[in-house]
């Protein structure tokens, strides 16, 4: 309990910390009750407003080119988005920190084959990869039906976003990996007959927990780039509108040219904001896991 009261202390005394967390407390809560905030999803056959509305009193973002509030939207959209960034994200975590404690702790040719495969999708950026991937498993598995939970074409973009942006923490769990396997109560655990697979999950996993969580926010952040990208470019899900499917909803209905700035500035300015807050995060994470990092804040 001293343990977790001195890291928050310290943690906290980071104003990122205190901004990204404050930013992130609040999305979390619209993806949590929008019914509650706004109402149910609105949609062309529920919607009360005109087109293209300017925000007023009525409608505090305006109105979308079928009159749908666009607040009401966001607040929706704001589940669909964070959903797909953090499930993604896990996925990441699992895959790199797998490859990397494997390739750190085995070394020789397990190290080689595995770095090889890291060095391709760490080149390669994972958005090119997930937009050439992602439209041929959905030409593939088709766009009906329910996959875990999930609509098919968001449970692609969930899988291959997490298979695809996994390289760079692969890199820094095996340099992490490479110097904790040298550690004596690695050594010791090896002359016990502890097995491989316990000595990486039992006593190498927990020491490379801070670095994980600390990049895992970072992730976090490209992924919610990925997401937007993607559906801006047609590969969401317009019945579980996101973030970026709204964005490509205000440029197929000419909202930059009609002047409807609001349609366009809500949902990016959510996803420059949630961004944000998990690199502040992930960045005060990293200055109080690490004390060669730390600043005075």
């Amino acid at each position: 309990m001293r343990a977790i009261k001195s890291f928050l202390r310290q943690f906290l005394a980071y104003s990122g910390a205190r901004l990204g967390l404050c930013a992130l407390i609040l999305c979390i809560a619209m993806a949590a009750m929008p019914n509650l905030l706004v109402g149910p999803l609105q949609t062309a056959v529920n919607a009360t407003g005109d087109f293209l509305v300017s925000p007023s009193q009525v409608n505090l973002l305006g109105t979308d080119e079928a009159g749908r509030d666009v607040l009401n939207l966001i607040v929706h959209g704001a589940r669909t988005s964070l959903v797909i960034a953090l499930v993604s994200t896990i996925i990441s975590l699992m895959v790199g920190t797998t490859v990397g404690m494997a390739a750190g702790y085995y070394g020789r040719w397990v190290d080689n084959c595995l770095m090889r495969m890291t060095d391709f999708f760490f080149v390669i950026p994972s958005f090119v990869l997930a937009l050439v991937i992602t439209p041929v498993v959905l030409e593939t598995i088709g766009r009906s039906g329910n996959i875990l939970g999930f609509r098919p074409s968001l449970f692609v973009i969930i899988l291959v976003i997490g298979l695809t942006s996994w390289a760079f923490v692969a890199r820094i769990v095996r340099s992490q990996t490479l110097t904790l396997r040298e550690r004596q109560f690695v050594e010791r655990a090896r002359v016990l007959g502890t097995s491989n697979l316990n000595i990486m999950l039992r006593h190498l996993l927990p020491n490379l927990v801070p670095q994980i969580a600390a990049n895992g926010a970072l992730v976090v952040a490209n992924a919610i780039y990925t997401e937007t990208a993607l559906s801006f470019l047609g590969l969401g899900d317009p019945l579980q509108p996101s973030w970026g499917t709204l964005l490509a909803l205000a440029q197929r209905a000419g909202a930059a040219s009609s002047g409807a700035w609001w349609y366009l500035g809500a949902p990016g300015l959510c996803v420059v904001i949630v961004s944000l807050s998990f690199v502040l995060i992930g960045n005060a994470l990293d200055d109080t896991f690490n004390p060669r990092r730390r600043a005075i804040p």
